[in-house]
């Protein structure tokens, strides 16, 4: 879609939207001299969060078809099957504060999947809405009257996202302080039951706490994110640079990566490349997601990215060869190879992350792509890299491609499955990472609405995504016969988090009771944890710390020492040293 029908769609959007609010301010607007003024956000923000609700009324409203119409948009039984997201745990996903906000500030961050598809047909109909499916033949938005509207590809003249949410702002303008303040009590109340997933070993309904927390310390001080940075981007991951000891990179969610420093005397930063120009970041979680370096970095000063694009009027991954300038302070200026180019359905769940192994060939993650529910099964379609691990040889090439296939991939040589695949089943691999010392590859894959999970990937198994998340089954639509499904290691409920973020096996300290523990996180929640396994079975798992950001990514260096990244732009270094896995804190 070109700027300007993008601005014009966007355009149309906003005036929709604010025509509606318009409704609800006349509706709510003084008839007479001396009327009650509408409340400001502010107060209605600030009431909210300093008085008690009434839940009973709070449900009242919400199911109120007239008043608010909150459940023609909103399910509440975790099916996600309406256009705005799915409230069920809610109250478990997010704080108080949150919610308010979401209410009062529909468009400020809108849930991955939910953000709103723009459609112009050549006869010159608009059509917006959330997508549900998407397919060659078309695709169906849901408007906010719930509403399916299908559109066949061959009508279609341009077709964009906006920035604007399908909840329109305003609607606490037709409710009283106290009003508002009961709804906001009723969806904090909306909470994962225990009894609501099938109990295993593997997802226990308590993670106690470590008795003394693992400190956070703040490791880089100065500001990274570069001026006029969107208020919806940050912070995507941080890598020190191979041999080089106290010097990382970091990236920036819009294409700029920052090279920097810890000396004796301070910290040094510098603009290592600046890719915005080329990197696609302006709706959901799209832009530079991921680097790592080739295992003979010394040699060749290889590496590579992981990020999208926004090419042919579709958004799609791609996987890049760069390389470091001769004196290893700057990218050398020379265009990169392009490895893989990989379509996406609904700019969604691209996965995240890409590492060579300890064979030496890369690895990278691919995500469903949306939209929810995996509705065309992508994760279990062999024939697509959707919802996959892909390992290739990017050291050779062969049938015309930028890559070779390692002769030892468990699908090469089948006409019914790419070859490129190395295990399956996955719905948004967000981060994984490889143990230094046993080789094992542990994947954290972002779960819909009821849980997170983590897996041990091993060649050529089916990790079950969209016939099972989890532990839990999720659909039989694309269950085939014969497939067996590995189930994860470690799952947790919402109550501890919504979207898990992988980190790494620590491997510092020998002596440290953390020594082999596995440690991963939540984004939302910013919980740290951490756990240990054998043979696929978790043994152990606590809650370790947590960070004041948004919990993005974790990072590690040579010495094995483990790096929080938070996506609002800070960094910090988690220190063991005061604290120990196998002392709990008393109930």
């Amino acid at each position: 879609m070109n700027t300007l029908a993008k601005t014009r769609l966007a355009a149309a959007l906003t005036l929709a939207f604010a025509w509606t609010t318009n409704l609800a301010n006349f509706a709510q607007a003084p008839s007479a001299p001396g009327a009650a003024k509408v409340p400001s956000l502010e107060e209605y923000r600030k009431y909210a969060l300093t008085h008690e609700g009434d839940v009973s009324h709070g449900a009242k409203l919400y199911a109120d078809d007239q008043k608010l119409a909150c459940v023609k948009c909103h399910s509440i039984n975790g099916q996600a099957s309406k256009a705005g997201p799915d409230l069920y745990a809610i109250g478990d996903k997010f704080g108080r504060r949150d919610l308010v906000d979401a209410i009062l500030m529909p468009s400020a961050t809108i849930s991955p999947g939910y953000g709103t598809t723009l459609v112009e047909t050549k006869t010159g109909e608009e059509y917006q809405g959330v997508l549900k499916q998407a397919t060659d033949a078309g695709i169906q938005l849901m408007g906010a009257d719930g509403k399916l509207v299908s559109v066949a590809t061959a009508d279609i003249k341009q077709q964009g996202g906006s920035s604007v949410s399908l909840m329109p702002e305003g609607l606490q303008t037709g409710l009283s302080l106290q009003e508002f303040t009961d709804l906001t009590e009723y969806l904090v109340t909306l909470k994962q039951p225990e009894t609501a997933l099938v109990s295993n070993h593997g997802m226990p309904s308590l993670i106690p706490h470590v008795a003394r927390p693992v400190t956070a310390r703040p490791f880089f001080t100065q500001e990274l994110r570069a001026p006029g940075s969107k208020a919806q981007s940050g912070l995507t991951a941080l890598y020190q640079v191979p041999d080089f000891s106290n010097v990382f990179l970091v990236l920036n969610q819009e294409g700029m990566i920052w090279m920097i420093r810890k000396t004796a005397t301070g910290e040094e930063k510098t603009v290592f490349a600046d890719l915005t120009k080329d990197v696609f970041c302006e709706r959901g979680p799209n832009g530079l997601l991921g680097l790592t370096f080739h295992p003979k970095f010394r040699e060749n000063r290889k590496y590579y990215l992981k990020h999208q694009v926004f090419e042919d009027g579709q958004v799609a991954t791609v996987i890049l060869e760069k390389q470091f300038a001769a004196d290893f302070q700057q990218d050398s200026g020379r265009p990169p190879r392009r490895l893989l180019k990989i379509l996406s359905v609904a700019e969604d769940h691209s996965g995240g992350c890409l590492q060579f192994g300890p064979d030496g060939f890369l690895y990278f993650g691919m995500g469903d792509t949306g939209p929810h529910n995996d509705p065309n099964g992508h994760a279990q379609n062999l024939q697509l890299l959707l919802g996959k691990m892909m390992r290739i040889d990017v050291d050779h090439r062969e049938d015309g491609t930028g890559y070779a296939i390692p002769t030892d991939n468990p699908f090469r040589g089948r006409t019914d499955a790419r070859p490129e695949i190395w295990a399956y089943g996955f719905r948004e691999p967000w981060r994984f990472s490889f143990d230094r010392v046993t080789g094992d590859l542990w994947l954290a894959d972002v779960g819909q609405d009821r849980v997170e999970e983590v897996n041990i990937v091993h060649r050529g198994e089916n990790y079950g995504w969209n016939v099972y998340e989890a532990f839990e089954p999720f659909s039989n639509q694309y269950r085939k016969e014969g497939r067996k499904f590995t189930p994860p290691v470690f799952a947790y409920r919402r109550k501890y988090g919504n979207s898990i973020t992988g980190g790494y096996v620590y491997r510092g300290d020998k002596h440290s009771s953390f020594y082999g523990v596995y440690i991963c996180g939540d984004y939302t929640s910013k919980r740290i944890f951490g756990l240990t396994q054998e043979n696929g079975i978790l043994k152990a798992v606590r809650q370790i710390g947590s960070i004041p950001q948004g919990l993005v990514s974790f990072g590690t260096d040579e010495a094995g020492n483990i790096y929080a990244v938070g996506f609002e732009g800070m960094i910090y270094q988690l220190d063991f040293t005061e604290s120990r896995f196998d002392e709990v804190k008393p109930d």
